[in-house]
């Protein structure tokens, strides 16, 4: 976790030190100037600035009055998707408050996390967490699927509080109940679906993506992202599978330089892997073979071979287009409650 830590106070201060220890990770302490030591920096300009500097982190405690927060963060307040976990803890440490993305950025997880660990009350206040219902985009966002639709999320938690929704999958999910608010089902006019796939079996269907694809890919030297997007794209769009299920990319080495490539993952926010041909030759499996292939880079087929380097079960086989070549591996993947 990246967070930073503000303290007002010479006893906040020490509260701050205590939060440090329970979160690990990446930490910035951070004070007024007067307050500057060897362990805590001044933030520089005024307190809202700083804050906005570093909104990209995962997560922001104030230890100090919850007004001092809100005013800090108020002018960068901007998503549910993207916001960090904001949390204010009084100097004393009695009280931890969940204040800004309580369920995707995760503030109401740490609060209580947090809590636990200095003998404080968490204080969190999101309906579903109150009553003790399933919180979908907690759920989800601590599993890293992608959410189809913020505004279906908003209606199944409101629906969660006073009806069951309606919930299915593509795999199993482990143990045999699911939690409150929730029931089996694969029709109705509101329900959650589960997939990689681009499925639709409510009327409304909010679909949570997990990232369990692999994505080979092949292509011509110096061909441009936005034609390894097309394809892609096209390719997604006909199988029916979803680019958010995507967890990352590969290839075979001599396309580790290749700009377009590199380009359009750094686009997508995925990692590439680049095997050797060794390597891509002792993929396991029966994939489509090309002469041409082999004579050009010592692999018969670069796509099929590295989309399963790693594992996972071919959907897509080897689809060719515009210079590019692209094949689709499902990981093994499933669901819990837990």
């Amino acid at each position: 976790m990246r967070s930073v830590i503000f303290a007002f106070t010479e006893r906040g201060k020490a509260t701050a030190l205590r939060i440090a220890e329970v979160l690990g990770g990446d930490v910035l302490l951070r004070a007024p100037k007067k307050l500057e030591d060897g362990r805590f920096a001044a933030y520089s300009g005024g307190l809202s600035e700083y804050a906005g500097s570093v909104f990209d982190r995962d997560a922001l405690v104030f230890v100090g009055a919850c007004g001092i927060a809100i005013r800090a963060i108020a002018p960068h307040v901007a998503s549910k998707l993207s916001d960090p976990a904001v949390l204010c803890v009084d100097e004393a440490g009695r009280f931890v408050i969940s204040l800004l993305s309580g369920h995707i950025g995760g503030a109401n997880r740490l609060a209580n996390r947090l809590a636990g660990a200095l003998g404080a009350t968490p204080v969190v206040t999101t309906a579903t967490d109150v009553n003790g219902k399933f919180s979908v985009d907690a759920w989800a966002a601590e599993r890293n699927m992608a959410i189809s639709s913020m505004a279906l999320a908003k209606r199944v938690s409101a629906e969660i509080l006073t009806h069951p929704v309606p919930f299915c999958a593509d795999v199993p999910v482990d143990g045999a109940s699911l939690p409150d608010g929730l029931v089996w089902g694969e029709s109705g006019e509101l329900g959650i679906c589960v997939s990689v796939r681009d499925r639709h079996p409510f009327e409304n269907t909010l679909l949570l993506v997990p990232k369990a694809l692999r994505l080979g890919i092949g292509c011509r030297r110096g061909t441009p992202a936005e034609a390894i997007e097309a394809t892609v794209r096209k390719v997604f769009d006909e199988h029916g599978l979803r680019v958010e299920a995507v967890a990352e990319a590969a290839s075979i080495d001599v396309k580790s330089d290749e700009v377009g490539l590199l380009d359009y993952c750094e686009r997508r926010g995925w990692p590439v892997s680049f095997y050797s041909a060794e390597r891509l030759n002792a993929v396991p499996g029966t994939f489509k073979k090309s002469e041409f292939v082999r004579n050009t880079v010592g692999v018969d087929n670069v796509c099929e071979r590295a989309a399963a380097a790693s594992g996972g079960r071919i959907i897509v086989p080897k689809t060719a287009e515009n210079g590019v070549t692209v094949a689709v591996a499902e990981l093994e993947w499933g669901i819990d409650f837990g």
